[in-house]
């Protein structure tokens, strides 16, 4: 079975945010939070990249093992889902999260915050809503897997910085980028995210 993962080429990255844009309104995100944002490391020195960064959906999902309610999990698919409904907002996915990945929809105190939000890999939610439901999109987002589809930002990467699927196919694009331009920048959060298996 594949195994889902996402891979930001930073060579190829121009910082034109299409996948934060695609993200919101794919998914129709509340205002003030992003699933997916750009960040610039090395900013205005020499060897700066921007990098798209949201949920890698990894191997051991350090958020998962810090929820005291269980409501992180992984699919059969490598894909890191919440389910709302179980959720507190306690906030301790947020902290343990290397991507700062999960987030709190509503700005206010501590508390009054609700329950996290965090990139779905467009694959739906991890409540009890029929995939593909209204209420499904309603609580989660689009559920593009369930149709085939890969996540909406990285389709609609104009520069192909931000590769989604099966983490061995991505794995050999990536080697055949690095081979070809004949040096490697480095695949940014891949080793990071996913322990095992495949190498870049």
């Amino acid at each position: 079975m594949a195994r889902m993962k996402f891979l930001c080429d930073a060579d190829r990255c121009i910082d034109c945010n299409a996948c934060v844009t695609a993200c919101k309104n794919e998914n129709e995100v509340p205002w003030g939070i992003n699933r997916r944002r750009v960040i610039n490391i090395n900013d205005g020195k020499p060897g700066e990249r921007s990098v798209s960064m949201a949920c890698m959906h990894c191997t051991d999902a350090p958020c998962a093992s810090v929820c005291p309610v269980s409501c992180i999990f992984s699919t059969d698919d490598g894909v890191v889902l919440h389910s709302k409904d179980l959720c507190i907002g306690c906030g301790y996915c947020f902290y343990a999260c290397p991507f700062g990945a999960p987030q709190y929809p509503k700005v206010g105190n501590f508390g009054s915050r609700g329950k996290m939000d965090k990139c779905t890999y467009c694959a739906g939610g991890g409540g009890p809503e029929v995939p593909g439901s209204i209420e499904e999109y309603k609580k989660y987002g689009a559920n593009r897997m369930l149709e085939g589809k890969l996540p909406l930002c990285a389709e609609m990467c104009s520069t192909k910085s931000l590769l989604a699927g099966d983490g061995e196919i991505i794995a050999q694009i990536y080697k055949e980028r690095v081979i070809k331009r004949g040096y490697n920048s480095g695949a940014w959060g891949w080793k990071t995210a996913y322990h095992e298996g495949i190498s870049v």
